[in-house]
């Protein structure tokens, strides 16, 4: 094993006739770096790559370190600390195993367009390409999934290159940029440069909306009867939901939302029809489908939303507003392309709807209300419902129970699988920056972690983890993370003893063969967090339900709330693969 170099303590002075010059550390130039981008707490998993950094960890108090038991975790904490600040994430791991296992998380973020940015620990620039002990081509591994990344050669370009890599982040459409710190590179000096604006000749997203677009959007929808504002993440992450809550009680427009977009229109208002697509509500699917005017607002038009491509929206003029223009006409044809920032052309169009002299809303209002009428009876004829039982306690009552007595103000993340959809169908979100999960790449294990950071983020809201017994299991280990940094996080724990979602698919599909999806072996999930110093709790039956929930919101510690669900309860509606979203099964 190859010996470790220390970072200096103290900055060196470099003497030039006439001039004194102050150098540093590339270790000290990044903490100087992280404190301007207003950076105040990472998550991280130190090893030999990266040992003089963590040895300047202990003189920057300004930032705290959060220490994961898994680099996975740090990177799905960092991006749930990223959606509740409204900034970037930070993580950091060693060279090889470290930077493997942060591949996941940063898959994730690059797919839910979350900006963090992840430094890893990389051998000496002498030894790349020698397979040297625990390195890894981790620049080339995260190519296809990171926004951009970055291998540091020369301490002369770090500063730069970590000032590039946050505005690359932050801005534009956001998502993951990694930076990848050879051993000899962070303990060379450096001359700290001066701060100045980031440009980039071959990086300038555009930002505000062409007047153009934005008339000919505004006189297409004074043209429509049945419009429907369809809306995905891109609403939080441009700060939108003030615009776009404006905008549809102005014309009177119903809206759905993807399952990133969740929170950012209130879920309690009358023009909300909740989630589209896949496990969608009824009356969204069946709105697009005969809608004569879709405006798509920071979406992306993905497969779980679309269905059968031929048959989404098929008698509607679509409008699409978004950011990356490469995300325009992907999937679907755009009628009236808006490249621009949501917030920026949603304000734009109330002002156009506010000033134009043509506009009568009272007439816009009467016009769509048949169809509102048409939407409300689709409400009504076919609800999110469950069957309720006295004796076996169903997820979807567990999640509504969670809502109820959180008064729908807590911070939700999740897992991955039926935990996830019946969180999104029975939590009404009615705020952004609420829910955190792992939309585009499905992640298990993603909720727990992210929870941790969403905590670290919010220290004084309810936090809430629902998850499945398969995929708690996933990052588990970061039980020790949450009682460490005393977070007094909540696990709700659905457990059917089944990988749910895949045991659905399966019943539907597969004759019920329930292959690799039954958990006949797992923990008792009460032991197991008192192992750890934290609290568990049970419900077998639903009467126990609410007492348990109560007991552990008033619990100063991270809790494990272990619910032994109805085995077989399905997720409904469902749209089956390649089907239409109007062919919903409902039952």
């Amino acid at each position: 094993m190859y010996g470790f170099s220390q970072c200096a303590h103290k900055p060196l002075k470099k003497f030039v006739p006439g001039i004194e010059i102050m150098q540093i550390t590339g270790c000290q130039a990044l903490m100087k770096c992280l404190k301007e981008q207003n950076v105040d707490c990472i998550f991280g998993y130190p090893g030999g790559a990266i040992i003089d950094i963590y040895d300047e960890l202990l003189r920057t108090p300004e930032i705290t370190h959060v220490l994961v038991r898994h680099e996975q975790a740090a990177v799905h904490a960092a991006d749930a600390y990223a959606r509740v600040k409204g900034d970037v994430g930070v993580a950091l791991a060693t060279s090889g195993p470290g930077a493997t296992n942060t591949v996941t998380g940063i898959a994730s973020a690059y797919l839910d367009s979350i900006p963090i940015v992840v430094f890893t620990g990389q051998v000496p620039t002498s030894l790349i390409g020698n397979d040297a002990f625990q390195e890894v081509d981790i620049v080339g591994i995260t190519r296809p999934c990171t926004k951009h990344n970055y291998l540091v050669k020369d301490v002369k370009d770090l500063v730069p290159t970590i000032r590039e890599a946050f505005h690359i982040a932050r801005t534009g459409r956001p998502g993951p940029v990694l930076i990848d710190l050879p051993k000899d590179v962070m303990a060379s000096k450096l001359t700290f440069p001066e701060p100045e604006p980031v440009q980039m000749r071959t990086y300038r997203p555009t930002c505000e909306p062409h007047p153009g677009q934005i008339d000919k959007a505004c006189k297409e929808i004074m043209k429509a009867s049945r419009p429907v504002l369809y809306v995905g993440g891109g609403i939080i992450a441009s700060k939108a939901s003030g615009e776009l809550t404006e905008l549809a009680r102005k014309l009177n427009i119903p809206v759905t939302m993807t399952l990133m977009g969740l929170g950012g229109f209130p879920g309690s208002d009358s023009l909300s029809m909740g989630m589209l697509g896949m496990h969608g509500t009824y009356s969204a699917n069946m709105a697009v489908a005969h809608c004569d005017m879709l405006i798509a607002v920071g979406s992306r038009f993905d497969d779980r939303v679309t269905g059968k491509i031929a048959a989404f929206a098929p008698h509607a003029k679509i409008i699409h507003i978004d950011i990356d223009p490469s995300s325009i006409s992907k999937n679907v044809k755009v009628h009236v392309p808006i490249v621009a920032d949501c917030k920026k052309a949603l304000a734009d169009m109330n002002r156009w709807f506010d000033s134009s002299p043509d506009v009568n809303l009272k007439a816009v209002h009467a016009k769509h209300d048949p169809w509102l009428a048409q939407i409300k009876e689709w409400k009504t004829a076919h609800p999110l419902s469950y069957v309720e039982e006295t004796d076996i306690i169903k997820p979807q009552f567990v999640v509504q129970k969670l809502h109820e007595l959180t008064g729908g103000d807590a911070i939700i993340c999740t897992e991955v699988g039926q935990n996830q959809m019946w969180a999104a169908q029975f939590y009404q979100f009615d705020k952004p920056n609420q829910w955190m999960t792992s939309g585009g790449l499905g992640v298990m294990g993603y909720g727990f972690p992210a929870s941790i950071g969403a905590q670290m983020a919010a220290p004084d809201k309810v936090v809430i983890d629902i998850a499945g017994d398969g995929s708690i299991q996933m990052n588990i280990q970061e039980l020790a993370t949450a009682r460490q940094y005393k977070c007094p996080v909540k696990i709700a724990i659905l457990n059917n003893h089944y990988l749910g979602m895949v045991r659905q698919w399966q019943e539907l599909f597969y004759d019920k063969q329930y292959s690799g999806t039954i958990l006949d072996v797992a923990p008792d999930f009460v032991l197991l967090a008192q192992a750890y110093g934290a609290v568990g709790l049970r419900a077998t039956k639903p009467s126990e339900v609410e007492p348990v929930i109560k007991e552990a919101l008033a619990t100063k510690n991270t809790v494990i709330m272990d619910f032994l669900i109805s085995r077989e309860e399905g997720v409904y509606p469902m749209v089956p693969a390649g089907k239409a979203t109007t062919e919903m099964l409902l039952v």
